[in-house]
């Protein structure tokens, strides 16, 4: 027991050690949440005796999951490890459905459409149902389609409430029936059928609800309805549901998530013990204080007050810069700065922004300082063109009845199935409500009267059937033999390997993911594909790479470096404009900037621009709200006075009176001035603004930038 509970704190001990019954523990964070998390497993089967394969522990990502059972792996040994049952949410159903989806019609070699072939399949829809695609763009139209299945409302009860809802519906209905001849489920399909599989199958529930006497959660406020309903009903029998949740860390609502489902456990399960972790690993004193300082004006929270051991650390730097560009070159300065003196690592450095958009500027600045960076959320690995080609390859192998990978690399590599050819094949298989495969087979096999083909398009479809058959009987063989099998009969290395090089950069990433294969050497191929499709941005963050981290603050969640500097803390920005008319939105939005205050360990810095581009015309911006309620004690740097704020983004009626009413300009047209970044230049414009001045000037090196009088010079 005492190695167990060794190096955790008092509350940590009594969380883990609960007794039976309904568990919520409320962890801020940095309190080591999963520590306790996989502690209780151990406990459970350690000191009470529970067999491992009775117990379920679900997590958000697989990288979470891959750390969960590395821990465990330690404490219990590789083979008591290796009895649980713990995976993501999506993983843990996929293994339900392909056990026991039969019951409900869903095939145990179902496929699962990752989010790109999601919003290809509704682009098609769209384009069957005469819908212009440029009023109801796919992936908005899929977002109102996903957002039904996380409520688990079906096509079927789906009620619009507005015109573009009306039209989402009639896609759903069809976007369903496609998936099913497809033999696919999407990610919310794989938590809707399962809930579907426990409804219409009692039986099935009440074995996994025998097999499951303890279920354990990790960033249960990231549930969703469906998976909150999963939940209840699995830990219906023996009600030992231990979760860990931090509602002020809710930033997914976005994509279904609800922290509500807090209040929905303290509703169905009134004998629920509540545990709070309030002491902090990860960060100082003042970032602590500074979190707090945010947080505490959102409602319907529990109030926590965060301490640490690590002393109060420096104060958070403010820093107001002039536009985009000069805030990217303060962040660029102050890493290169920090490394020369030794204070931190480049790699201990990570830029969080609003949104994708803000990373322009920061790359920008990046590049033209020759240094490295890491970008987190640009191209995804496994969304690049040629990684799409060989996995659609590898689903066709596992599901011929996947119609859309199998259209996809019908003529990849050209192999004299042309368009009109394509086209034929699926336009006879819709008519019949078959796969594309068995229009194959039966043109391959003679079986097609009248002959739907001749000529050279019956040959090349009949030598597609031979190689792809060959395959499927290698099916049993190891993912990564498959892949370079394929790969060797497709001459898809001389394809995609053209003389240039793009060319080489594609075939450098089919080589990892032969790495990646390699790693499922003991694994069936339908474990590979479900993997892959189940990755994620931040699953793919390498580690060891000496480089900053460039990411949003929603791929931050999880994540900690000593020092982090949030960009973009304006009014419309962050908190977001369209979050401002919505109380929840806004209360989101306030999370947001916590979770990102909290991923900083040693040092903190937060900066804003005076303008930013939106429309395409620069424009003047209000400090973020989120500033103003940080006390000046915990900061240091020059903050914008109260009274030169304005409300909107456009100077108002009295400001313009204020610029009237100046003194004479500092700076006078004609005159040399110093900026520290962009070097000396000469003033051709100066336009009073609020208490300061806007200057023109033509700088030497970067020549016309628009300038704030207090960031310049005389010479």
């Amino acid at each position: 027991m005492n190695d167990i509970l060794k190096g955790l704190n008092p509350q940590q001990q009594k969380a883990v050690t609960a007794p039976d019954g309904p568990v919520l523990v409320l962890a801020g964070p940095g309190s080591g949440k999963t520590r306790v998390l996989t502690h209780r497993v151990s406990w459970l089967v350690l000191e009470r005796d529970v067999p491992p394969w009775r117990i379920m522990a679900v997590t958000f990502t697989n990288k979470a999951a891959r750390e969960m059972r590395e821990r465990l792996e330690r404490q219990l040994g590789v083979s008591r490890a290796a009895e649980l049952t713990l995976g993501t949410f999506h993983a843990t159903c996929a293994r339900i459905l392909r056990r026991d989806g039969d019951l409900i019609g869903v095939p145990p070699n179902y496929v699962i459409f990752d989010a790109d072939d999601q919003v290809a399949l509704v682009r098609q829809v769209l384009k069957d149902l005469n819908i212009d695609e440029k009023r109801y763009p796919p992936a908005a139209v899929h977002a109102v389609i996903s957002r039904a299945k996380n409520e688990l409302i079906g096509p079927e009860s789906f009620q619009p409430a507005s015109y573009f809802e009306e039209v989402a519906r009639r896609v759903y209905e069809q976007y369903q029936q496609r998936l099913r001849a497809n033999n696919g489920l999407d990610f919310d399909d794989l938590l809707m059928e399962t809930v579907r599989l426990f409804r219409e199958a009692p039986s099935v529930l009440a074995r996994y609800q025998e097999r499951y006497h303890h279920i354990l959660v990790d960033e249960f406020q990231d549930t969703n309805m469906a998976q909150y309903v999963l939940l209840k009903g699995l830990a219906a029998r023996h009600r030992n549901l231990f979760v860990v949740a931090d509602e002020d860390q809710s930033i997914y609502r976005w994509r279904g998530a609800d922290y509500r489902n807090i209040s929905r456990l303290r509703e169905d399960f009134p004998d629920l013990a509540t545990y709070l972790l309030e002491q902090n690993y990860r960060s100082t004193q003042t970032i602590l204080d500074v979190a707090q300082a945010i947080i505490r004006h959102n409602p319907n929270r529990t109030p926590k007050k965060l301490f640490t051991d690590r002393g109060h650390g420096p104060k958070i730097v403010i820093h107001e810069a002039y536009d985009p560009e000069e805030e990217a070159q303060y962040v660029v300065d102050t890493i290169a700065r920090l490394t020369l003196t030794g204070e931190a690592r480049p790699g201990d450095c990570a830029v969080m922004y609003r949104t994708n958009a803000q990373s322009r500027a920061l790359e920008e600045a990046f590049i033209r300082a020759g240094l490295p960076y890491r970008l987190v959320g640009a191209t995804r690995f496994y969304a690049r063109r040629e990684i799409k080609d060989l996995l659609a390859f590898l689903r066709v192998v596992h599901t011929p009845a996947d119609s859309a990978s199998l259209l996809r690399i019908l003529n990849v590599p050209p192999r004299g199935i042309g368009a009109q050819t394509a086209q034929l094949l699926e336009d006879v298989a819709r008519t019949r409500g078959v796969p594309v495969w068995q229009v194959i087979e039966e043109i391959a096999e003679n079986r097609d009267h009248p002959p739907l083909l001749s000529g050279r398009a019956r040959t090349a479809v009949t030598a597609f059937h031979r190689m792809v058959s060959g395959w499927i009987a290698l099916a049993p063989a190891r993912p990564a033999d498959l892949l370079n099998r394929i790969i060797a009969d497709t001459g898809y290395e001389a394809y995609i390997r053209d003389g240039t090089d793009e060319g080489e950069d594609r075939w450098e990433n089919i080589q990892e993911l032969r790495v990646v294969a390699t790693q499922y050497a003991d694994a069936t191929l339908t474990d590979f594909l479900a993997d892959v499709a189940l990755v994620s941005d931040v699953d793919n963050l390498t580690d060891g790479v000496n480089a900053p981290t460039l990411l949003t603050l929603h791929s931050a969640k999880g994540l900690e470096f000593p020092v982090v500097f949030i960009v973009g803390l304006e009014e419309g920005l962050l908190p977001h404009f369209r979050s401002l008319d919505d109380p929840e939105a806004l209360a989101e939005e306030r999370r947001l900037m916590y979770v990102g205050v909290t991923r900083a360990k040693e040092r903190l810095f937060l900066t804003h621009a005076f303008r930013r581009a939106r429309r395409g015309d620069y424009e003047p911006n209000v400090p973020s709200r989120f500033l103003a309620d940080i006390p000046e004690t915990l900061t240091e740097g020059k903050r914008r006075k109260k009274s030169s704020a304005r409300s909107s983004w456009e100077p108002t009626a009295q400001a313009e009176h204020t610029m009237a009413q100046a003194d004479s300009p500092r700076y006078r047209i004609g005159e040399w001035v110093e900026h520290p970044t962009f070097g000396p230049g000469i003033v051709t414009a100066v336009r009073p603004l609020g208490d300061e001045e806007e200057v023109t000037v033509v700088f030497e090196r970067v020549g016309l930038k628009h300038i704030l009088g207090s960031y310049l010079k005389k010479k």
